[in-house]
């Protein structure tokens, strides 16, 4: 079985900052929709993707994958 942790990472650049998140509910709690130009509900039909990030004059919100350490079974 293969035992590969991968979870969703979004990405958010923004004044030139880098942060990330595991949801895009969770920006919007650092962030205002003000903040970033967009509101959570646009980004949702957007649907943001690896390929397909979602850029304003404010941001940059890509998705990625975060890869992690497997498991091990003890």
């Amino acid at each position: 079985m293969d035992n590969k942790q991968e979870r969703t990472v979004i990405h958010v650049e923004i004044t030139g900052q880098h942060y990330y998140f595991g949801s895009l509910t969770a920006v919007y709690t650092m962030f205002t929709p003000e903040e970033l130009g967009v509101a959570l509900g646009t980004l949702r039909n957007f649907r943001v993707m690896s390929d397909k990030p979602y850029i304003n004059g404010k941001c940059i919100i890509r998705k990625g994958t975060l890869i992690t350490m497997p498991k091990k079974n003890l």
